[in-house]
């Protein structure tokens, strides 16, 4: 699959892919892959340390139950 991003586009929408570990320009890869739309791509490399941080919060909120 091709990227979906042109140079028309005015905000290009990045992804982060779980399987690859690499940003991309557009929901090149099967959702299943890939988490986003991040607005930069500096913002889906950090995709990871987000999803962290947000699954220990949600830890933290279910043990304070």
């Amino acid at each position: 699959m091709g990227s979906v991003y042109s140079e028309k586009d005015e905000k290009p929408q990045f992804w982060f892919n779980l399987k690859t570990l690499k940003v991309e320009v557009g929901p090149k890869s099967a959702a299943t892959y890939r988490v986003g739309p991040f607005a930069t791509a500096a913002e889906a490399a950090s995709a990871l340390t987000l999803l962290r941080k947000r699954s220990e919060g949600w830890e933290r909120e279910e043990s304070e139950d």
